[in-house]
């Protein structure tokens, strides 16, 4: 087979870089995709949803989907958003957003300004489509046109103003209100080596989220109540952050905004549909305490939790001594992993470190320290809040309260049959009146 001549071939056709999709083609290949099969993927991931020369099809939103190619779209557009990513070595600034028909709403991304704003109805000829975060996106390149479109009503609100509580992962262009509750400046090692940028906590009326300014603004300080218009949205370890660009701006407001000081309740179900929350609160009752919990070991280095001695990322270590709970919790809608760092778990515990050492010591087992932890909790309903997280290994709660419930029905069964006595049920009543 010859790579090479495929791989020129594609790289003519697609306008990038021949050593690139050489390099991407033998990726594939070395895992037995066919050549076609392969040739069809590159092309997606750079725009060309794989039908080469293909003539233009027209679709509506909902029936534009990653196999297809060279698609025409009518719709609004509700949101554009500017930003600068680094693709083949240099910094290269896209626009991208939402457009929508009455049939849905589909991403965009822009590779070059093509005059249109939120509010506009347009048709989008030869974009390609590819896939992101397992949803179809339209391309829009070189090759794409744009024209303007008779205006069109979608049920679906133009220009981005959302609420923290709506934000999802993925979401481009957008505007928000918010007070700045939590604010620190750091240096980390970025794509041009060591870069200052801002990170804290943002709140309103629904929620809270963290956030990332990577172009630090005087502006955002804790206690600051800003509108910031054209953010995009990063899931950032499993729950949704909101990120500022160079092209974000960033307003005083005259007036407060109001943070909620409550985190959203939800059930255990409906929590993890959402994929993952940041300040949310469930109630359940924890039904088992998971292995791992107690008295732990960690990695000086990491922080992971070391078996024997080892870490897996830094081999044979002198590990620390930790506390941790790993509870499942179930309300009948469904279940997660409560996770309680050391604090936490001693409350729970009811001593710290030292006190869980010595119990160990004195029984020659460290599993007593699990124990005693899963005879105060299991059985019992909890409040538990703090920020979800949802991948495929399950939902993990890491717990910032973990609080027992005053009116724990198994408690207020107790204390009502200690209020009934030994009186049978059926049998006479206290007044000694007759039972209907």
């Amino acid at each position: 087979m010859d790579v090479d001549k495929h791989a020129e071939e594609l790289a003519s056709a697609l306008g990038v870089d021949k050593s690139e999709v050489r390099s991407d083609l033998e990726n594939l290949l070395q895992y037995s995709v066919p050549i076609e099969e392969a040739k069809q993927s590159i092309r997606r991931k750079h725009g060309d949803g794989g039908g080469g020369s293909a003539e233009p099809v027209s679709l509506d939103v909902a029936e534009v989907t990653p196999d297809k190619s060279n698609v025409t779209v009518t719709g609004k557009v509700l949101t554009v958003g500017r930003r600068t990513i680094r693709y083949q070595g240099e910094d290269v600034e896209i626009r991208e957003g939402e457009l929508a028909d009455e049939t849905g709403v589909i991403s965009y991304t822009a590779w070059q300004d093509f005059g249109f704003e939120p509010g506009d109805s347009i048709t989008v000829g030869n974009a390609g489509v590819r896939e992101w975060d397992g949803q179809p996106e339209l391309n829009l390149g070189e090759n794409t046109s744009v024209a303007v479109a008779d205006d069109l009503e979608v049920p679906y609100e133009v220009g981005g103003e959302s609420s923290l509580i709506d934000l999802e992962p993925g979401d481009r262009g957008r505007t928000i209100e918010v007070r700045v509750l939590e604010m620190e400046r750091r240096t980390i090692d970025g794509r041009d080596g060591e870069t200052e940028i801002l990170s804290g906590e943002v709140g309103d009326e629904t929620g809270r989220l963290p956030f990332t300014d990577w172009s630090p603004r005087a502006e955002i300080e804790p206690g600051a109540d800003l509108r910031i218009e054209d953010v995009y949205v990063r899931e950032f370890r499993g729950v949704p952050s909101v990120n500022l660009s160079e092209f974000t701006t960033v307003t005083p407001l005259p007036e407060a905004v109001a943070v909620r000081e409550d985190a959203p309740q939800l059930s255990v179900g409906r929590a993890v549909e959402t994929g993952g929350m940041y300040d949310v609160e469930v109630v359940g009752t924890v039904i088992q305490l998971r292995d791992g919990s107690g008295l732990i070991e960690r990695c000086p280095e990491c922080g992971r939790v070391v078996q024997g001695g080892q870490c897996r990322s830094h081999g044979a270590v002198e590990a620390e001594d930790d506390l941790r709970v790993k509870a499942i919790v179930d309300d009948g809608t469904g279940t997660l992993t409560a996770i309680l760092g050391t604090e936490l778990t001693a409350e729970v515990y009811g001593g710290g470190i030292e006190e869980a050492k010595s119990a160990a010591r004195d029984a020659m087992d460290k599993e007593v320290v699990a124990a005693e932890i899963a005879n105060r909790i299991e059985g019992r309903t909890f409040r538990v809040r703090g920020n979800l997280s949802v991948d495929d290994y399950g939902a993990n709660l890491n717990a910032e309260a973990f609080e027992p419930v005053a009116d724990d029905p198994a408690e207020e069964a107790k204390a009502a049959l200690e209020r009934l006595g030994s009186t049978p049920v059926g049998g006479p009543a206290a007044d000694g009146g007759e039972r209907r």
